[in-house]
Order: C-alpha cells, then sequence, then structure tokens
C-alpha cells in the first residue's frame, strides 16, 4: 500500500451521471489531496495530511511542486496500427480535391491498406507501439486499435495479432476491435453483401478462436455499407457473440438509428447526425462519440455534441487517429477545440474523455478517481485543473500512472 501525493487538486469526476449535460459546480475537486493505492486499484482518495495520519507506516510518494491529478484519458476510437502515410491526401484535399478524386489518384483508404498489407509484421509492430507511447505521454492510458487497413483474412488476422503483440509490450490496456468491414477492398471478387458474408464466415470466426478481439465495428455510409446489409451484418455479429460498435452519421444520417436499433456499444462521428436521430440516440445506452480530430482533418463541421448532451445523450470524446483523415493524434487539443465551438463545459469534456468514454469500451473499473477502480491517473504542473483544457494541449502532462506505478 502507498499514499501518493500532496496535489494542489484532485479532480474525481466521482459521482457524475452517465448521461447528459454536466455543470462545472459538479465536480468534486479535494485541495491538498492524497491518492491511496492498494494492489494496483485505488483504495481512497481524500486529503493528504489525513490519509498520512490515518495510515501509519505506509510509502509515501511524494509529489514534487505544485500539480493536479485527473484519471488518466481513454481513447476510445483509433486507427493506430497502419503503413505508409497519407500526407498527400491532405495537401490534396486542401488544395481543393474531392474524397472521390483523391482515391481515383491513388490516395483514401486503399492506399493504407496497400501499405499496410506491404509492411512487415516488425514496421506494423514497431511504429503501433510508438504511437502508443506517445499516447501514454498524453495521459492516455486505456486506447481501443482498429484493424481495417488488411481487408482479408491474411492482413487483417496479421493486424490484430500485432495488436495483441504490442499489448504483450506495453503497460496501457489495448482494446482491439476487428473493422474488417472498412470497405469492400477493390480486389474482392463479389458485391458488398458476399464481402460481408466472407467477413462472418472465413475471418471472425479465426478472430475469435485466437481470441484476437471481442469487438467488431463496421462504416455504414455511400462509400462504404448501405445501411440495411449493415444491420443484417451487426446482428449477425451479435450472434457470433461479440460486442459492436459502428462508425455512423459521418457524412449522410440515418445509420446511428441503426447502431441503436442492434444495441451497440457506440455510434462514433455522428458528424451528419439530425435532430430526430439525436432524441433517438438519446433514450439508449448507446455512446455518442465525438471525432474531432476527422472534422479537423476533413474540414468537417463537428459532432452535435451540446445538442446531444442536452438531449440526455452519453457522449464520449475520442482521437479517430488515423493516417487519412484524422493524423494528428492529440486528444487532449481536439477535446479543447470541440468545447469551444460546441460550448462544452470543462466537466462534459473530462466526463468524455474518461468515464464515458470507458463506457464505450465496456470498461467500468476506470475513468474516475475512486474507491476500487484501476489506478490509472494522469498529473500536470499547475494549480489549476482548468489550464489543462485552456491551454489545448500545450500543457503536457507531467506524469502518468498506471496500476498506481509511475510509468
Amino acid at each position: 500500500m502507498k499514499l501518493i501525493g500532496p496535489f494542489k487538486q484532485v479532480v474525481t469526476l466521482a459521482h457524475l451521471p452517465l448521461r447528459g449535460k454536466l455543470s462545472d459546480e459538479q465536480l468534486e475537486i479535494i485541495v491538498d489531496g492524497g491518492i491511496l493505492i492498494n494492489n494496483g486499484k485505488i483504495q481512497q482518495v481524500g486529503n493528504f495530511e489525513t490519509l498520512k495520519s490515518e495510515h501509519q507506516n505506509i510509502e509515501i510518494e511524494a509529489v514534487e511542486g505544485e500539480q493536479i491529478v485527473l484519471p488518466a484519458f481513454v481513447d476510445s476510437h483509433t486507427h493506430i496500427c497502419f503503413g505508409g502515410n497519407r500526407a498527400n491526401d491532405f495537401a490534396m484535399r486542401n488544395a481543393g480535391k474531392t474524397y472521390l478524386e483523391i482515391a481515383e489518384s491513388g490516395g483514401g483508404i486503399w492506399s493504407s491498406v496497400q501499405h499496410t498489407r506491404n509492411a512487415s509484421e516488425e514496421e506494423l509492430l514497431k511504429t503501433l507501439l510508438e504511437r502508443i507511447d506517445f499516447l501514454i505521454t498524453l495521459g492516455i492510458t486505456t486506447i481501443e486499435v482498429k484493424s481495417g487497413y488488411g481487408l482479408d483474412v491474411e492482413n487483417e488476422l496479421k493486424m490484430l495479432r500485432i495488436i495483441k503483440k504490442a499489448q504483450e509490450q506495453t503497460k496501457a490496456t489495448l482494446v482491439p476491435t476487428c473493422l474488417s468491414a472498412h470497405l469492400k477492398p477493390r480486389d474482392f471478387e463479389g458485391s458488398n453483401e458476399e464481402y460481408l458474408h466472407y467477413i462472418l464466415t472465413e475471418i471472425l470466426p479465426k478472430v475469435k478462436e485466437e481470441n484476437l478481439a471481442k469487438r467488431v465495428d463496421i462504416f455504414i455510409e455511400k462509400s462504404a455499407f448501405q445501411p440495411e446489409e449493415s444491420k443484417d451484418f451487426l446482428l449477425k455479429t451479435k450472434d457470433l457473440g461479440f460486442e459492436i460498435t459502428v462508425h455512423a452519421d459521418q457524412f449522410t444520417p440515418g445509420s446511428s438509428r441503426i447502431a441503436v436499433e442492434v444495441g451497440a456499444q457506440s455510434a462514433d462521428h455522428l458528424e451528419a447526425t439530425i435532430d430526430e436521430d439525436i432524441e433517438f440516440l438519446a433514450k439508449s445506452d448507446t455512446v455518442a462519440t465525438a471525432l474531432p480530430g476527422a472534422s479537423l482533418g476533413l474540414g468537417e463541421k463537428f459532432t452535435p455534441a451540446r445538442k446531444l448532451l442536452d438531449a440526455g445523450a452519453i457522449v464520449a470524446i475520442a482521437s479517430d487517429w488515423n493516417p487519412g483523415s484524422a493524423p494528428m493524434g492529440n486528444l487532449i487539443t481536439q477535446a479543447s477545440i470541440l468545447a469551444t465551438f460546441e460550448k462544452l463545459t470543462t466537466a462534459e469534456v473530462l466526463a468524455g474523455m474518461t468515464f464515458r468514454s470507458a463506457f464505450a469500451l465496456a470498461l467500468e473499473d476506470r475513468g474516475r478517481l475512486a474507491e476500487g477502480l484501476k489506478a490509472d491517473f494522469v498529473t500536470f504542473k499547475t494549480n489549476n485543473f482548468q489550464n489543462v483544457l485552456y491551454n489545448q494541449g500545450s500543457l503536457k502532462a507531467e506524469s502518468v500512472y498506471i496500476n498506481g506505478d509511475l510509468i
């Protein structure tokens, strides 16, 4: 058992509701606080000196200078296992080229598929671990990682096995998701329905057999998979025992409703979600995940997070770090900018990057500083927690703890 502190402010996020809008007055802030750790979990949070006097002869891990502490962040939507880069896509898009024009010139998702297929396992593992390490420096200790740049049995399994290997080499928690339904690959001879059947019969049974992922994702969009075929695929995926999530409403509305109807854990993107579907999401337990990095990368509007929260939805915020539409990867910067445009409170942003994002991954053992939860937290060298978002990512994390250990 050990006591870590004292912290100028401990922002616990304890007692905040899972859904709906939040005011900053609801935040529990313990001044001159400490965190008592036992076997990788939080045993108690309170005033440092009080905890010190109540627990004699325990290890004290002193914190130097003025620091604040938050629960570690959860990035519930990333594509950080990939080969190559798409800087040329970004330049062409900014020069006015359309998505279709970029794809026809050799860019787009298919470009990343080719780079990823051609990359060696060693190269993919090395770059994945480098990206994970970068996210840890931001204070992110739980990271969802998708496949989806393989798009055949051999290469989808290659990606998921690499994610599994990465988990063996990092203390962060990785949550693998099978996104074989990213789009129908150009070298697949058959219809969308036939490719989805191929995933169900050829890829997912092997994913399950090797225990490579418990989650499955699909991109529902005009350029990818259509609503009805996607709904049928998702229901069959659930029958196989997988949790499901959906790329929904990125450019056209309607697919978030499908996500709710099939009981998806989350519906991610939602930039094109219409008001009637906001109400539909708000009445469900499907997490509405905003991906501001994609809005910034594509120059598109942001997820209507304010409307979703006001309607009572569960709103998470994730980075969508990928080589094409969201290459930044800095969740704090993205979330700070989203807050500016959508008028989100600090409490709403912090909740969206912690326990609400964890819920999107079916993880309810983290994201708050409270008794019995995983002791993952991040400190910043400042005397006011508001400075984290105010500085929009330029205030760097001072220390990151996983299971109560300094990383």
